[in-house]
């Protein structure tokens, strides 16, 4: 096998992954698109630098997070314009505003934990990220990652209770 052809398959096996983690940090499905491109591109050109000491859908995650945070970065100089709209049904609108709603309150409680609960809830529900490849990232155990996502989920779940007295 070429080394074009060892390429073709790392993106065609760690895509899908990438694209949910990043997705999980940005919520928008064609800028989560555009960064998992543009991860595999910087791959591509340091794939040489890859050392082995991870498991590369571990590198590939390090590369998204960086190229979302410099994205992030970017986009808090040139805010951009409101996406339009599409019209929906009355019955659509009132089930999609009690699901944004909820979700809102979510993602402010989860906005509001301190790291790593933030980062390590958010790689293993959004990202759908193993507690392996987790402890990869922080450079931690597998149970220490276990440990704080079961930490976050709770301190979720009390904020969420305490906000409904």
């Amino acid at each position: 096998m070429n080394r074009l052809e060892d390429l073709q398959q790392i993106y065609d096996q760690y895509f899908q992954e990438i694209y949910r983690f990043v997705l999980s940090l940005c919520q928008d499905e064609h800028i989560a698109e555009e960064i998992t491109q543009e991860t595999f591109f910087k791959a591509l050109k340091r794939i040489d630098t890859f050392q082995g000491t991870c498991k590369i859908s571990v590198w590939l995650c390090q590369i998204a997070k960086n190229t979302y945070f410099s994205y992030w970065e970017g986009q808090k100089r040139y805010p951009r314009a409101e996406p339009e709209t599409e019209p929906v049904s009355q019955l659509n609108v009132e089930h999609k505003v009690i699901l944004d709603s909820e979700a809102l309150r979510i993602h402010r409680i989860l906005h509001e934990l301190g790291e790593p609960y933030k980062e390590v809830f958010t790689l293993r529900v959004f990202g759908e990220l193993p507690f392996a490849d987790i402890c990869s990232i922080f450079g931690k155990t597998e149970s220490w990652a276990r440990v704080t996502f079961h930490r976050a989920k709770q301190k979720i779940q009390y904020r969420y209770q305490e906000e409904e007295q």
